[in-house]
């Protein structure tokens, strides 16, 4: 699959409480790596991530962390 952002990362901040969700949504924010409110993952933006995120939009942030120029 040719991905036009490939080598993109993204960080994924969790914000809301798991307490009161549904069991998916929890294995998916685990799956993402995250653990408790404030906890951040960076992960490479490909459709697999994308797709997770979808699923739990309302309880992440998405900022795009721009790659570090070496000299």
């Amino acid at each position: 699959m040719n991905n036009k952002r490939s080598g993109v990362k993204i960080r994924i901040t969790l914000i809301r409480s798991l307490a009161g969700k549904k069991e998916r949504h929890r294995r998916t924010i685990k799956a993402l790596g995250l653990k408790r409110i404030g906890s951040s993952v960076i992960k490479e933006d490909n459709p697999q991530i994308r797709g997770m995120i979808a699923r739990v939009s309302y309880m992440v942030r998405i900022d795009e962390v721009k790659p570090v120029k070496s000299t």
